[in-house]
């Protein structure tokens, strides 16, 4: 596809395994032009996102998208990382020292502003982590909500949490911003655990990207061993959930995620609730529709998607790894 063609976005994260994997994700696929990364804290602390997403890209090659650092807390409260899930580093398990590219000097928020700005046509919002910098661009800069396409984010759920009974981790370590980013008007799809929690990354999975035999595959299996292990030992399951390319897939061939129209609010205030994605899937209530929700994820070809950006980025640094 030529890259005229790509659809531009910019890709929030916290990188944080999963978070690797949609980045290896976007990078790989053609139809996704990568404008910029941007870092926020939620799984691990602002430094410690902002080099792991740096050495991710350059493990798969990937040169000229810029990087840059945004906010370092929630919008309110304070701080609390998922060091028992993506453990010290953020990305604890593969070894992935080496250079990296420089960090862009300004703040994320700004990149985001001038990469939209700049962009000849509309920019989707892709985050993968707590929503904080999203908000802080909506309410610094609303003009830059016209040349927004559309917000996909990875977070909440129509049912339980993981971090709360309730909540979910993105959602509830800021949310004040997934609250402002829902009432923003702007067309918005919630990737949520109910649907990523069927993306398991099993025993065959990790199999087959060891299986290309190149460093990039190795570290892939390496990072989805180290998740399986903190999965099993904090919650109890068998193999993990790799949440957040999904919602790269589903920017990439909106067919693999099936979604519904709903409203969706976010409880800010509850004893025991704070940080719940309210879901109305049978409009139970008068609240307006304002997001597409995920209810339904093909699973194969999700893994195959995957599977084959990062094929497809080890051809790109190795003509002798044949292409996807």
């Amino acid at each position: 596809m030529r890259e005229s063609a790509a659809r531009p976005v910019i890709i929030d994260c916290d990188p944080g395994h999963d978070d690797a994997m949609a980045l290896l994700l976007a990078a790989g696929d053609p139809r996704l032009r990568l404008l910029g990364v941007t870092t926020v804290a939620g799984n691990q602390t602002l430094d410690k996102t902002t080099r792991n997403a740096l050495r991710i890209l350059a493990l798969a090659g990937v040169d000229g998208v810029p990087v840059a650092a945004g906010c370092d807390r929630p919008l309110t409260g304070d701080l609390t990382v998922a060091e028992d899930i993506h453990g010290v580093s953020g990305l604890d398990g593969p070894d992935l020292d080496g250079p990296v590219a420089e960090v862009e000097a300004g703040h994320a928020v700004e990149l985001m502003r001038r990469l939209i700005a700049g962009s000849a046509e509309p920019v989707t919002l892709i985050a993968t982590g707590p929503l904080t910098n999203v908000a802080s661009l909506l309410r610094r800069h609303p003009e830059a909500g016209r040349q927004v396409r559309d917000i996909v984010f990875m977070g909440g759920s129509t049912e339980r949490g993981n971090t709360t009974p309730y909540g979910e981790f993105n959602i509830v370590t800021d949310p004040e911003a997934a609250d402002l980013v829902l009432r923003s008007g702007l067309p918005t799809t919630m990737i949520g655990l109910n649907v990523t929690h069927r993306a398991l990354a099993t025993t065959e999975i990790i199999g087959e990207f060891r299986a290309l035999g190149s460093r990039l595959g190795a570290v892939c299996a390496d990072l989805m061993t180290f998740f399986a292990g903190t999965y099993r030992r904090v919650f109890g399951f068998a193999h993990p959930p790799v949440h957040d390319p999904i919602a790269v897939a589903r920017v990439i061939d909106p067919a693999i995620v099936r979604t519904v129209p709903a409203p969706v609010a976010v409880e800010l205030t509850g004893t025991h609730t704070r940080g719940a994605t309210v879901v109305d899937l049978h409009r139970r209530t008068s609240g307006a529709v304002n997001a597409e929700v995920a209810v339904d994820l093909d699973v194969d070809a999700f893994w195959r998607l995957l599977l084959t950006a990062v094929r497809r980025l080890d051809a790109a640094s190795n003509p002798s790894v044949p292409r996807g």
